[in-house]
């Protein structure tokens, strides 16, 4: 049998094709029925616009180079996550120059204020410095009468302006922690969080066991009862060495504590703060914290 080729069928028309004559003829699918010009009036407004939207990005970017999306300045802030910033600031917990914003996207100004629960806050990368204290150095940023600061000793630990959290006595020695992060100090700092406070205490005498008891109970001072969380001896020392712990952050209130009962502080070392001690950190050193010591920070 003599066998005759057949041009092929379209699966839904049955009607034949040929892919040659649907070019040649134009069909869209598969090709233009003239060839393309770049000049032509389409692709030249097409051109048009793409500049015109360069230039308008340009614009934008050159007007908000010196500022940052508001959530990007809380969590660079060290207070939250980008995705946690925008609740806080749905929720009007934020405010830039007195004026409570709740609009997503709002950019800052590196000279706006901005206020997160009351405490301002600061673009910047959270740093966190324990620094173990010596004797002769007081606790501030700066000081009137040139005196040494723990500023001096943490000179080299971050780029960025820290602060103490809290003071010690310029002879007092032991753990003090520095950081840029705010809303942290406040935390670490206002007496409703009850930072637990660990003193080792050298006393001129020792102290008498019925002193320490009434320590233990509660000394009356100007401002009220001094609660003390715990105190005792310490195992090998003289009884003129004792370990206090204590919460509440009143003026030189550990030392005033044993002068009420007649005792002199001959030195006073804070081992402990907030959970953080001084271990492996020699007198007037000091270290970073590790992202865990951070997070338990944090969470107290």
């Amino acid at each position: 049998m003599e066998r005759t080729s057949r041009k092929p069928t379209g699966k839904r028309t049955g009607k034949s094709f040929d892919t040659r004559d649907k070019y040649e003829k134009g069909d869209r699918k598969f090709g233009p029925k003239k060839p393309f010009n770049k000049f032509d009036d389409k692709n030249e407004d097409r051109a048009k616009s793409f500049v015109q939207r360069r230039k308008l990005n340009k614009i934008d970017k050159d007007l908000h180079k010196d500022t940052i999306r508001l959530n990007k300045y809380i969590a660079n802030s060290g207070i939250c996550s980008r995705r946690e910033a925008d609740e806080l600031i749905t929720q009007g917990l934020v405010q830039v120059n007195g004026v409570v914003i709740t609009e997503m996207g709002y950019q800052v100004q590196k000279t706006d204020k901005v206020v997160f629960d009351g405490q301002g806050i600061t673009p910047e990368k959270p740093v966190y410095v324990l620094l173990n204290k010596p004797k002769g150095y007081i606790s501030t940023t700066k000081d009137e009468k040139a005196r040494k600061t723990v500023m001096d000793l943490v000179a080299n630990a971050s780029p960025y302006r820290l602060f103490p959290v809290g003071r010690l006595d310029r002879t007092t020695t032991g753990v003090i922690l520095l950081t840029n992060d705010g809303h942290l100090t406040k935390k670490l700092t206002h007496p409703s969080f009850n930072m637990k406070k660990i003193y080792h205490v050298t006393l001129d005498r020792k102290l008498d066991r019925a002193d320490l008891n009434a320590i233990a109970e509660g000394i009356r001072l100007e401002e009220g009862v001094a609660e003390v969380d715990n105190i005792s001896y310490i195992d090998g020392k003289p009884k003129n060495e004792v370990g206090i712990e204590i919460h509440i952050g009143w003026n030189r209130v550990v030392r005033r504590i044993f002068q009420k009962l007649g005792y002199e502080v001959e030195s006073l070392d804070r081992v402990m703060f907030a959970g953080l001690t001084k271990k492996n950190v020699k007198r007037g050193y000091w270290r970073i914290l590790t992202d865990l010591e951070v997070n338990n920070l944090k969470m107290l």
